[in-house]
């Protein structure tokens, strides 16, 4: 098995992180099929943290952070074939050493992913509201 990199890629091409949406299974919750909203979201972004297995994207962590206090980790993505192999742990880590110390890390887990964090032991925030998107 190769080593996974991982990496800060703020230039991120489009469709390397929409074929990881896709093959992740996370398509179905994002607006995959548009791929201006895609860049606009990559473009907007604070950190991307990638990680590649021989060169090839196998895994996205997108954040939006002030790198001082707050940091929402809005999209973590891990190819089908890459689960099970500490990928998503090492992007939450790559990104919280990015944040810094001094940020909180937070995140909405999709339904099927709660059993990852929990697994993880990644701690639950018992107060959160939320506004869904209109569309």
């Amino acid at each position: 098995m190769s080593d996974v990199v991982y990496g800060v890629e703020p230039d991120l091409d489009v469709a390397e992180f929409r074929r990881v949406l896709v093959e992740s299974g996370l398509a179905p919750r994002r607006p995959a099929d548009d791929l201006a909203r895609l860049e606009k979201m990559l473009a907007a972004a604070d950190l991307v943290v990638t990680a590649r297995r021989d060169g090839v994207l196998v895994g996205v962590a997108r954040t939006l952070t002030d790198f001082s206090f707050c940091a929402y980790l809005s999209d973590l993505a891990v190819c089908r074939a890459a689960q099970g192999l500490g990928i998503g742990q090492g992007l939450i880590a790559a990104t919280r050493a990015a944040v810094g110390p001094q940020g909180s890390l937070l995140l909405t887990a999709a339904p099927d992913a709660i059993t990852f964090y929990e697994r993880i032991a990644m701690p639950r925030v018992p107060d959160a509201f939320r506004y869904d998107r209109e569309m």
